[in-house]
């Protein structure tokens, strides 16, 4: 009996044999991501694919990332800027950092990507403080416990329109039943609270599947004025 991750994995790869055209600049990076060591925590191409496709809905000429990695997610969303746009991508790890530079190199976008690195919360804090926004796209793809904290600046990021997305909302570290004393999992239901509590904000939740198995994403849209 095929069990429902090898179907979930397998329907992923139809979608990205009939849709995603072979890339060398995206294959590029993950090779070098995964002979790097750094741990494969990156999108899915299609979910790549899905946030190409939401900053091109969006028109996004400034995009704001939260966890780099190894910037496959970061290509995914810089090629979808116009030539003047850019794309501010935060990563604490000198070694994922160093991987990124180079395929986002690779991939011809440098001079639209400003990567910085340091710890995300000490980077957000300073984004604020110089008033570097709003943007009009927000990814968040990092540490679980510090998604409300992550989102609280990205709401103060935010203009009116800002579409803000927030990765790893639905596995088992995200709002189900997990180890006891796990503070991942209050930490996400703190961007449900957070998002709720807005008055400012239209948000939903989508649970997915597919070839990392079962997670989900959070997006929300910024209707009117800035966070208090």
């Amino acid at each position: 009996m095929t069990e429902p991750s090898d179907q979930w994995t397998a329907v992923d790869e139809y979608i990205v044999e009939q849709l995603l055209p072979a890339d060398p600049a995206l294959t590029a990076a993950v090779q070098a991501s995964a002979q790097a060591g750094l741990p494969p925590f990156s999108v899915t191409p299609n979910q790549g694919k899905l946030l190409h496709l939401l900053a091109r809905v969006q028109g996004a000429r400034s995009i704001l990332e939260v966890g780099t990695l190894g910037g496959y997610s970061t290509i995914w969303l810089a090629r979808a800027l116009p030539p003047d746009g850019r794309l501010v991508t935060l990563e604490a790890d000198p070694r994922h950092a160093e991987v990124a530079r180079a395929n986002i190199a690779r991939a011809g976008l440098a001079d639209l990507v400003d990567l910085r690195l340091g710890d995300a919360l000490d980077t957000l804090a300073k984004l604020e403080a110089d008033r570097d926004g709003p943007f009009d796209l927000v990814f968040i793809d990092a540490d679980n416990r510090n998604n409300p904290h992550y989102v609280r600046s990205a709401l103060r990021l935010a203009g009116p329109g800002t579409l803000i997305v927030v990765d790893n909302i639905a596995r088992i570290r995200g709002v189900g039943v997990t180890a006891e004393g796990d503070s991942r999992v209050p930490g996400t239901r703190e961007v449900f609270e957070i998002l709720a509590a807005q008055p400012r904000v239209c948000a939903t939740a989508i649970q997915t599947v597919g070839a990392k198995g079962y997670d989900g994403f959070a997006i929300a849209l910024v209707t009117d004025g800035p966070a208090v």
